[in-house]
């Protein structure tokens, strides 16, 4: 295990339509932890110009200069803590950024099953891309990962963790060489300063949750417009799904 006063940088990449927040929150509610929410949010939302709810502001509150976002990732843990989880969406992390200061992190990753993401996200995006998954990033990251570690870096599944939180966040916390704690598995609902200022557009179930929901099937179908990408993302999620955290 990471001793107590040494510092743990997490960065957790998620694609869209996950449980990322409510990971966030698990994590958050550490007393030994200090989190994030999406810091390169607004450097991606600048660069693309992508019309999401409440570009403009996200933009304007936040920090588009991945380089200044890339300090702060790297630097000092804010309040004096001993971990600093990060929550990014894995397509956020644009060509364009140097890789470089990943190797100063401890990377896992958070999938989800891409017809459950899908039926989700199409919601929001009705004609999503496959860069829109994140998928595709999440497994350069990966690989960027495994190459420079030689270690296989943990993945978790959203399905894994609504089905068995507790088995899951211990299997996570021993792959990331720190303790788990019991504070992880619940925590008081509502908002959080940390919350990016997009939480007004996305968070409503969260801020109303208090531990992590059960799994449930989704009984939304995927349309056919869809069908291609959903055929092309399998293939990412399965590169990652089968390296998931099992119990031995």
């Amino acid at each position: 295990m990471t001793p107590s006063n040494e510092p743990l940088r997490i960065a957790m990449w998620s694609g869209p339509r996950n449980i990322s927040t409510a990971m966030m929150r698990s994590w958050g509610n550490r007393p030994d932890t200090a989190v994030c929410d999406e810091p390169l949010y607004a450097h991606y939302l600048e660069t693309t110009r992508l019309d999401h709810p409440g570009a403009r502001e996200v933009i304007d509150h936040g920090e588009a200069d991945w380089r200044a976002v890339v300090e702060r990732l790297t630097g000092p843990i804010p309040d004096g803590k001993t971990i600093f989880y990060q929550k990014h969406m894995a397509h956020h992390l644009l060509p364009e950024i140097d890789r470089s200061w990943l190797d100063r992190l401890t990377h896992a990753f958070l999938i989800r099953d891409p017809r459950d993401m899908l039926t989700s996200l199409m919601e929001f995006l009705p004609d999503p891309t496959l860069e829109d998954t994140g998928l595709p990033q999440q497994v350069e990251i990966f690989e960027r990962v495994e190459r420079e570690t030689g270690q296989i870096p943990p993945v978790i599944d959203s399905r894994d963790v609504l089905q068995d939180p507790e088995g899951q966040l211990r299997l996570l916390c021993r792959a990331l060489d720190t303790s788990f704690r019991n504070e992880m598995l619940s925590w008081p609902p509502g908002t959080r300063d940390t919350d990016g200022v997009w939480a007004k557009h996305w968070y409503a179930k969260v801020e109303r949750s208090t531990t992590f929901r059960p799994w449930k099937p989704k009984t939304v179908l995927l349309p056919p417009r869809l069908q291609g990408l959903y055929a092309e993302c399998v293939g990412y999620y399965e590169r990652l799904h089968r390296h998931r955290l099992q119990p031995e």
